[in-house]
């Protein structure tokens, strides 16, 4: 090891064949790497993730009836796809978003609690953006049942409805 003064009086202690520009260099690339990680690692979760209110309507409630077609238990949500027939005959398959699985699981769900081909009744917030994607409040399930469906938006009325 190398110890010198330089001319600010402090000491600069170096590693035997090792030059200051050498240590610059590597803390400049070092420096470098941790911005450009921490300015992805600052867009990942604004992406990942949504508030209610910027998706949804919570004024907009409405009652959808129809057969599930496919249910997707991935995080941050749980997907439920579902076939409604309008009034006019045509059908057209929503995408109701619930609760994390996790939290479903918590509720009391199960993954073989909807089906393809189970007929269910969800009540629901729409999407603001006029999709057919609503926010499920609660589901009638096809045994009768009434289960929470977890959308962010549910109060103390949600209790009262599943006793």
């Amino acid at each position: 090891m190398i110890i010198r003064e330089n001319s600010l009086n402090s000491v600069t202690m170096l590693a035997e064949n090792t030059s200051l520009s050498e240590i610059a260099v590597k803390f400049t690339s070092i420096a470098g790497i941790a911005l450009v990680l921490s300015l992805v690692g600052a867009v990942v979760p604004v992406s990942a993730h949504h508030s209610f209110a910027a998706e949804f309507d919570g004024a907009k409630q409405i009652t959808l009836s129809g057969t599930v077609t496919k249910v997707d238990w991935v995080n941050p949500h749980a997907y439920i796809y579902v076939d409604v027939k309008g009034e006019d005959g045509t059908v057209v398959n929503w995408a109701l978003e619930s609760g994390a699985p996790n939290a479903l699981y918590r509720a009391g769900w199960r993954k073989d609690d909807l089906k393809a081909g189970d007929t269910v009744t969800f009540s629901a917030f729409l999407a603001k953006d006029g999709s057919h994607t609503a926010a499920a409040r609660q589901v009638t399930l096809p045994d009768g049942r009434k289960v929470f469906a977890g959308s962010a938006a549910t109060g103390p009325e949600q209790k009262e409805d599943q006793k």
